[in-house]
């Protein structure tokens, strides 16, 4: 068989779709990381990699392709992960160990106060006259605040993974793991609103809307760019002047959740998360606004 890093970085892609159940974006992302890798070092035997090399490709990484810290580390885990695949099918490499990743800053957590929240909630009502438009906008924003979904899971949302008159249904997240999905009685409205005028014959809940607002665009559901997009522009004019994406969306609502008390295990599973470390960053952004609570008393 053949060792060559070509090779086998063909049958480690193969190996994360037909074995592992990968995830699309996950399989695209290593295979750009590793083939990236390949063009670097060329196509050696995977048994002469040595970690100098791997010290020589990250200084590429920085100084060439301008790539921040935890891209880099991306890209270092991809060859990690790769490495463990070949001895575990006993093919001799150098230990994955062997590969360092770099600290990276603690991740900052960008979030609206209640002021804001009920301003881009209402965006859509107060500042898009197209009725169409409107009315999807709003079922759009208050889903992604009301439910805690990620964009990309908002993006597949189909007809047949919900009930029109419940609260709850299931998506499938990161790492192709099934979770229950709630959603606040405003968010139901606004979607039960959408889906009233909802008539086209697509499988996804969500899609684009004509410029003359008379059509839709079919089975083709709207992307997740698009969706930024929108929530940016409903942010700035409402002049909310901060960095707003749809995943502030999300991180407002479990730091309110967190704010009034609520468990950080049951957010975990709410937020999907697979660890408690991810979800633990909320508690610190829950200690500042109690220390500025405090600091109103002095």
């Amino acid at each position: 068989m053949s060792t060559t890093l070509a090779k086998l970085i063909e049958l480690y892609i193969s190996y994360l779709g037909n074995t592992k159940n990968a995830s699309p974006n996950t399989i695209s992302n290593y295979s750009l990381w590793l083939r990236r890798f390949l063009g670097f070092v060329g196509d050696i035997d995977v048994n002469s990699i040595h970690p100098m090399q791997i010290m020589d490709y990250r200084k590429h990484l920085i100084d060439d392709l301008h790539l921040n810290i935890k891209t880099i580390n991306y890209h270092i885990i991809a060859i990690r992960a790769f490495l463990k695949f070949c001895i575990r099918h006993d093919i001799p490499c150098i230990s994955p160990d062997k590969l360092e990743i770099s600290k990276t800053p603690p991740r900052e957590v960008h979030f609206l106060n209640d002021e804001e929240i009920e301003k881009i909630l209402q965006a859509p009502d107060e500042r898009e006259k197209a009725a169409k438009k409107r009315i999807r906008d709003n079922a759009i924003i208050q889903i992604l605040y009301g439910s805690w979904l990620r964009v990309s899971e908002l993006c597949n949302l189909k007809l047949t993974d919900i009930q029109v008159d419940s609260n709850q249904f299931s998506v499938v997240g990161k790492g192709r793991k099934l979770r229950a999905v709630f959603m606040t009685k405003s968010a139901l409205e606004a979607l039960q609103a959408w889906l009233a005028i909802r008539i086209w014959e697509g499988e996804y809940i969500f899609s684009g809307i004509s410029n003359n607002q008379k059509s839709f665009a079919g089975n083709k559901p709207l992307s997740r760019n698009a969706i930024e997009d929108m929530v940016r522009h409903y942010a700035k004019l409402q002049s909310i002047d901060k960095k707003v994406t749809p995943h502030t969306l999300r991180h407002s609502f479990a730091t309110t959740l967190i704010k009034k008390g609520a468990d950080i295990r049951s957010v975990q599973t709410l937020l999907g998360h697979s660890t408690i470390t991810t979800t633990q960053i909320y508690t610190h952004v829950d200690d500042k606004y109690l220390k500025g609570i405090h600091d109103l008393m002095n």
